[in-house]
C-alpha cells in the first residue's frame, strides 16, 4: 500500500477540537510569555531587593534553566500518568511557583520560586501539544497545530508589552499574579472539556541515568554560555566543558541502554525527524535570539522605553498571526519543504535590514521587516510539527513532542547565549558605535537561518497526505 493510500484523509476541524486547542494553548501561553514578561521588570526588581544587575539576572536565568531541565521528562510523565493528568499537574506547579514568586522576600527566594515555576512551565508546551495531536488524530493535526503554534511566536513579542503595561499600573508582584486567573480558568475548562487520554500500555522505568546526564547537562551548558556573555572566564569554561561532557555521555548512554532512554538519540536519525529537529532548533535560536537583541538595541541604541520597544516589536506578532492563517489554509495542500523553505527565506529577508542598523533604518523599515519575519516564522513551526505528529504512532507522540520542544527550547536558550557573547565581543570592538555592534551580531542570525535552510532541504517534497 502506498503512503498516499495509507495516509488518513483530511478531516474537519470542529468546534470541540478548537475548544480543546484553546484550553491547552492557555498553558503554553502562560509558560512561554513568562520567559519574557519579567525582562522589563529587571530594573524594578533590582531596586526592590537592593540587588545588583548580575544578581537579579538570575530571576530570568533560573526560569530558563528549570524549563530546559523539565522538558526531557515530559514524554515519560505523559506515558506513565496520561497526558491530561500530567498537563493539569504541570499547570498546578506553575501556578504554585507564580504565587510563591509574588510572595518572595529576597532575591534568593525569588530565584528558588522561579525554578519551581519553570519546572511546571517546561512541561506545559510539550504535554499540551502531544495531547492535542493525540485528540486531533493525523487527519486534523496539521491545521490545528498551525493555529496553536503561533503562540510561542507571539509570546516573546507580547511579553515586554504585557510586562511594561503591568508595571505601569501595578506593583511588581503582579508580574506573577497575572498567571493565577488564567491558569485557574485553564484548569477548570480542561477538567470539563479535555478528554482523558489513557497512559501508555507499555510501562517503562524512568531513565534515571539519562535524567542525571541530560537535564543537568543542558542546564550547565546554558549556564556556562550565560557566564561567557557576562565575561566570567573560569565558570564559563567549566560550565561549557562540563555541559558538553554530560551531553556526550548521555548520547552514548542513549545508544547503549537496553531500556527506553529519556530522549532516544536514534530518533534524530530517522527521516524526516532529523531535518525537522534541525529546523526547530535553529528557529528557536533565530526567534529568541532576535527577541533578545532587538529590545536591547531599541533601549540602548535608540533610547526607547520598555513600553516603546515592545510596541515597535508588535508588527512581528501581527506577521505571525497572518502567517498562521496562511499556513492553516495550505498545510494539507503544499509540501512541507516548500512551506518551511519559504518561511526561512522570509526570515532571511526580514533579518537583512537589521544588519544595516548602523545606517539608522526608519521605524517603517524595521516594522516592515518584522512583519516579514513574523510571517516566515509561522511557516516553519507548524509544518515541521505536522510532519512529525502525522507520521508517528500515537503511543510515541509524548516522547516525540518532548524531543521537539526540547530542541526548540535549547535552540532558543543556546542561541540567545551565543548571540550575547557575539554582541559583547562586537561592542568591545566597535566602542561607542553601538548600532554597528548590533548590526554585526545580526549577521550571525543570518548564519542560523542558512543552517536551517540546509536542513530544510531534507524535508519531504510532498505534503503529508502524499508519497514523498
Amino acid at each position: 500500500m502506498s503512503a498516499r493510500e495509507a495516509a488518513p484523509p483530511a478531516e474537519r476541524v470542529d468546534g470541540q477540537l478548537l475548544r480543546i486547542a484553546f484550553i491547552l494553548v492557555l498553558g503554553t501561553f502562560m509558560a512561554t510569555i513568562d520567559a519574557t514578561i519579567v525582562s522589563v521588570g529587571i530594573d524594578t526588581l533590582a531596586g526592590e531587593f537592593g540587588a545588583s544587575v548580575a544578581e537579579i539576572q538570575w530571576v530570568s536565568t533560573a526560569y530558563l534553566l528549570a524549563v530546559v531541565a523539565a522538558v526531557p521528562a515530559s514524554g515519560w510523565l505523559s506515558d506513565r500518568f496520561g497526558g491530561r493528568r500530567t498537563w493539569l499537574v504541570a499547570v498546578g506547579v506553575f501556578l504554585l511557583g507564580s504565587l510563591l514568586c509574588a510572595l518572595a522576600w529576597s532575591v534568593t527566594s525569588l530565584v528558588v520560586f522561579r525554578v519551581i515555576q519553570g519546572l511546571g512551565g517546561g512541561l506545559l508546551p510539550a504535554t499540551g501539544q502531544a495531547l492535542l495531536a493525540r485528540v486531533a488524530g493525523p487527519g486534523r493535526t496539521g491545521r490545528v497545530i498551525s493555529v496553536v503554534a503561533v503562540v510561542p511566536l507571539l509570546s516573546p513579542v507580547l511579553g515586554p508589552v504585557v510586562g511594561g503595561s503591568i508595571l505601569g499600573v501595578a506593583p511588581w508582584p503582579w508580574l506573577f499574579l497575572v498567571n493565577l486567573p488564567v491558569g485557574l480558568v485553564a484548569v477548570l475548562l480542561a477538567r470539563r472539556h479535555v478528554p482523558v487520554v489513557p497512559p501508555s500500555t507499555r510501562r517503562t522505568a524512568f531513565d534515571l541515568r539519562g535524567a542525571a546526564l541530560l537535564s543537568p547537562g543542558l542546564a550547565v551548558l546554558v549556564y556556562g554560555l550565560t557566564e561567557v556573555a557576562h565575561g566570567r572566564t573560569l565558570p564559563a569554561t567549566i560550565g561549557v566543558a562540563a555541559g558538553l561532557a554530560m551531553l556526550a555521555a548521555f548520547f552514548v548512554h542513549g545508544l547503549r541502554t537496553r531500556h527506553t532512554p529519556l530522549v532516544d538519540p536514534r530518533l534524530f536519525t530517522r527521516p524526516p525527524f532529523g531535518a525537522a529537529a534541525l529546523a526547530l532548533l535553529v528557529l528557536g535560536a533565530s526567534v529568541f535570539g532576535t527577541m533578545f537583541l532587538l529590545p536591547l538595541y531599541f533601549q540602548t541604541g535608540r533610547d526607547l522605553s520598555a513600553w516603546e520597544a515592545g510596541l515597535l516589536l508588535a508588527p512581528q506578532g501581527l506577521g505571525a498571526v497572518a502567517g498562521s492563517v496562511l499556513v492553516n489554509r495550505t498545510i494539507d495542500k503544499v509540501a512541507p519543504r516548500t512551506l518551511v523553505v519559504t518561511g526561512i527565506v522570509l526570515i532571511l529577508a526580514g533579518t537583512v535590514p537589521f544588519t544595516q542598523l548602523d545606517h539608522a533604518p526608519t521605524d517603517l523599515v524595521i516594522a516592515s521587516a518584522l512583519v516579514v519575519r513574523g510571517i516566515g516564522m509561522a511557516m516553519i513551526g507548524a509544518p515541521v510539527m505536522n510532519i512529525v505528529y502525522s507520521r508517528i504512532e500515537p503511543e510515541h507522540l509524548p516522547r516525540a513532542s518532548g524531543a521537539l520542544n526540547l530542541l526548540n527550547t535549547v535552540g532558543g536558550s543556546v542561541g540567545t547565549a551565543a548571540l550575547a557573547v557575539v554582541l559583547q565581543d562586537r561592542l568591545a570592538a566597535r566602542g561607542p558605535d553601538v548600532s554597528a555592534a548590533f548590526a554585526d551580531t545580526f549577521w550571525w542570525v543570518i548564519g542560523f537561518c542558512l543552517l536551517a535552510a540546509a536542513g530544510a532541504t531534507r524535508l519531504p517534497r510532498t505534503h503529508v497526505g502524499k508519497s514523498s
